[in-house]
């Protein structure tokens, strides 16, 4: 598959998804024959739902499926005790760089955080941060790939796909785990 064939799904494909609530507000999760290809969070379930859709334009998409709320259930719980971890199949779908760079943004430990000229760095491309950035705005794993543990280089807060509060509240809540170890 192309790239943007890659990321929009194959039209023969099914994606099972199913919204519930969690600590955070409302929460997506969908998933294909590959693994979870989405955790979207927001405030309005038919939003969500909207972006799914528009995420993956020519997918089949079967919505209440009873395995992706039982997988809301665990990720919420993930969300209110990060230290339980969280290992699920991710089937990733972006670029080659994004890939590489939510792979290292999954080698990020719960409670800490890096700047994105790190993970750059860490690639081998240290000028390369405004990309970094890019694929952390591409990401459609939300808690799966930590892009939330990604700071400016001066340690504020930086943008995130749904929202700085949202962001907030996960680094709070890894803070607060690791504390408790």
């Amino acid at each position: 598959m192309t790239p943007s064939d890659d990321r929009a799904g194959d039209a023969d494909t099914d994606i099972r998804f199913a919204i519930g609530e969690c600590s955070l507000g409302s929460i997506l999760v969908a998933q294909s024959n590959r693994g979870i290809c989405a955790i979207l969070l927001g405030d309005d379930p038919d939003r969500l739902a909207h972006d799914l859709q528009a995420d993956f334009p020519r997918v089949n998409l079967i919505g209440g499926d009873a395995e992706s709320e039982q997988l809301i259930a665990m990720i919420a719980g993930f969300i209110e005790a990060p230290g339980i971890g969280l290992d699920l199949p991710l089937d990733l779908r972006g670029t080659p760089f994004q890939q590489r760079v939510w792979r290292a943004l999954r080698e990020i430990p719960a409670g800490q955080t890096v700047s994105y000229t790190e993970i750059a760095r860490r690639l081998g491309a240290p000028k390369s941060m405004r990309a970094v950035a890019r694929a952390c705005a591409a990401n459609k794993l939300a808690v799966a790939i930590p892009c939330h543990r990604v700071m400016r280089q001066n340690g504020a807060l930086a943008g995130y796909r749904w929202g700085v509060e949202r962001k907030r509240a996960l680094l709070e809540k890894e803070a607060d785990a690791k504390e408790q170890l």
